[in-house]
């Protein structure tokens, strides 16, 4: 175990407590592909560490050791990343615990390859910037249901909810979100644009919202069922407190610096 680090019952491991705290925010930008949730929240970081040169050490867990290769790997690539352009962070090193295709990964991810450096020929695309692209989609449409429910729930008329821009998100996480994965498409979003878009950009009208919103909760319902489901698989795994209903647990011994101890499973 490298100076400075703890194992992943003792919290996070910290020698720099800079370097870790920007390591630590630049891993919440790392989403789980199928729930759309940063991995920091979803506690898929078992330890990090931080030497006084700038060499940080990752570890990931996940719920099951046979998360699917694809999610598995995009989430190690995109720590190392997201990491490795921190001014302060010399280099860094991401181990994937305790998973099935953890070798072929990890050597991947350490050599700087795409997902077909690890798995020749099952795929066509190295980044798999598709399979990406499909879950973005996924994902926008899981927000802005979510978003359009509570509106209609609170009294709006399904006018009032398509009428809405752009400028009306930027006030709540989801909405925020939503504009996220809207430029992560290249679906426009700029000021006054329609705040509700099919995954291919065109604005919903009035009178096509509840059949819309049909298919989105479905759409939304299955993120969320999964997501439950992984943390409970990852907190029955690794011994951790059970979430409550949102995904929260109530230990804030996982948080360390200000960062929760950082899961996805299929």
């Amino acid at each position: 175990m490298p100076a400075g680090g703890v194992h992943a019952g003792e919290g996070l491991g910290v020698t720099d407590g800079d370097t870790h705290a920007a390591v630590m925010a630049a891993l919440g930008e790392v989403r789980d592909p199928e729930l759309d949730e940063p991995i920091t929240a979803l506690r898929f970081v078992d330890s990090c560490t931080v030497s006084p040169d700038g060499a940080v050490e990752l570890a990931l867990r996940l719920p099951t050791p046979q998360c699917a290769p694809n999610f598995a790997f995009m989430m190690a690539a995109d720590a190392r990343e997201v990491v490795r352009r921190l001014p302060s962070v010399r280099s860094v090193a991401v181990r994937l615990l305790d998973h099935y295709t953890g070798d072929e990964i990890n050597a991947a991810v350490a050599a700087g390859d795409g997902f077909d450096g690890a798995f020749p020929g099952e795929t066509e695309s190295g980044d798999l910037q598709s399979l990406r692209s499909v879950f973005l989609r996924k994902a926008l449409v899981a927000r802005q249901s979510r978003i359009c429910e509570r509106m209609l729930a609170a009294g709006a008329t399904e006018l009032a909810v398509t009428s809405m821009t752009t400028q009306d998100l930027r006030d709540t996480p989801d909405g925020v979100r939503c504009l996220e994965l809207r430029g992560q498409l290249g679906i426009r979003a700029e000021f006054g644009d329609p705040a509700f878009v099919t995954p291919d950009g065109k604005p919903i009208a009035a009178q096509e919202l509840s059949r819309w919103l049909r298919i989105a909760r479905l759409v939304r319902m299955s993120i969320d069922v999964n997501g439950g489901i992984c943390r409970s698989l990852l907190a029955h795994r690794y011994d951790l407190d059970q979430p409550d209903a949102r995904g929260e647990t109530g230990d804030m011994s996982e948080i360390h610096d200000g960062a929760p101890r950082e899961v996805s499973c299929r």
